[in-house]
């Protein structure tokens, strides 16, 4: 399994964010968003792509991908 949750944390508390707020943003519950943080559930393909606009990152980066390593 993938886990994303403690990238998600870094990214959320680099911008001075509550899970609660973050939740908000994303339009989901703040018990959904903190299963993504605890790696207890994944978030869907729009919530991806809504975390890494948010963030201004590639899923690459949110996932840790090194591109390098890919080919």
């Amino acid at each position: 399994m993938i886990k994303i949750g403690e990238k998600l944390k870094e990214l959320r508390k680099s911008e001075g964010l509550t899970q609660s707020e973050m939740a908000s943003i994303l339009k989901v519950s703040r018990v959904n968003y903190t299963r993504y943080e605890t790696d207890v559930s994944r978030p869907d393909y729009e919530t991806l792509v809504a975390l890494a606009d948010y963030f201004k990152i590639s899923l690459d980066e949110l996932f840790n991908r090194d591109k390098s390593k890919i080919y």
